[in-house]
């Protein structure tokens, strides 16, 4: 991804060494693309190998470097041990120094339904998966003195959901962790922030019905749904050298919807 007589548009990318946390499919594919696009050499994550393996073979098609991990954030444990060998194996290289947080899941039903391990699973999944991937990768980064974190959150976070107390508490966490970190590590030259989007186009709201789409373009000043190429670019600027002196902030990306 270059711009003719600038050079890269994305500086600081080409090279480094990526993780993308579900980056099978939807906006975390859109990013790990992206990335492998602007040079960076892309680990990406799905829970299984083959849907991971699919996308990094895009990437290499492309004349890029990535490769796919097996990796189920719902199950913590197993997760952090995953993340702990991609350390070892890449800490000659000087592990991963670009980390885009990007799965995540839902299991949405009213307060009065939901049950404790509907709750349980998306808090491990979108939340403590987040914390034990970057424990895990975070010391190569301190070592190295750089990184880059970035990860994603919702506008659910910031005006909630009816029917997803789960996912939204999840995602305002995220906001709060991604702030703890950014002053943790920030004297380390390691930044921390996270992209919120909007309402995305996405198969699910394609097949949406017309009056539907309506009603949700109305509340959106910009009058169009958000594309996975809009999230994607937030999320590259962050990770690259033009974002330098940002951290600790939420980047919204959703057409104006919660100013």
């Amino acid at each position: 991804m270059t711009n003719a007589g600038t050079g890269p548009v994305f500086p600081g990318i080409a090279g480094r060494l990526a993780l993308v946390t579900g980056g099978s499919r939807g906006i975390g594919r859109t990013i790990a693309l992206s990335l492998g696009a602007a040079g960076a050499r892309v680990y990406l994550t799905s829970r299984t190998l083959e849907a991971a393996e699919s996308v990094a073979e895009e990437i290499r098609a492309e004349g890029g470097e990535a490769h796919g991990l097996a990796l189920d954030l719902s199950q913590p444990e197993a997760a952090a041990e995953t993340c702990q060998q991609l350390a070892k194996s890449t800490r000659d290289d000087g592990g991963i120094s670009l980390l885009v947080l990007n799965a995540g899941m839902t299991r949405d039903g009213l307060i009065m339904r939901m049950g404790l391990p509907a709750w349980r699973e998306v808090l491990d999944a979108n939340l403590t998966g987040a914390f034990v991937v970057t424990k895990s990768l975070v010391p190569a980064m301190i070592r190295g003195r750089f990184g880059r974190i970035v990860a994603l959150s919702s506008i659910v976070a910031r005006i909630g959901n009816a029917g997803q107390a789960n996912y939204c508490a999840s995602k305002a966490g995220l906001h709060g962790l991604v702030r703890a970190l950014a002053r943790e590590l920030a004297s380390r030259s390691i930044t921390v922030n996270a992209v919120a989007p909007g309402f995305i186009e996405t198969d699910m709201t394609r097949e949406l019905p017309e009056a539907t789409r309506q009603r949700l373009l109305e509340q959106v000043p910009l009058g169009r749904l958000g594309t996975q190429e809009d999230v994607a670019g937030a999320v590259l600027f962050l990770l690259s050298d033009l974002a330098t002196y940002i951290t600790g902030e939420v980047v919204d990306v959703n057409g104006g919807m919660a100013m």
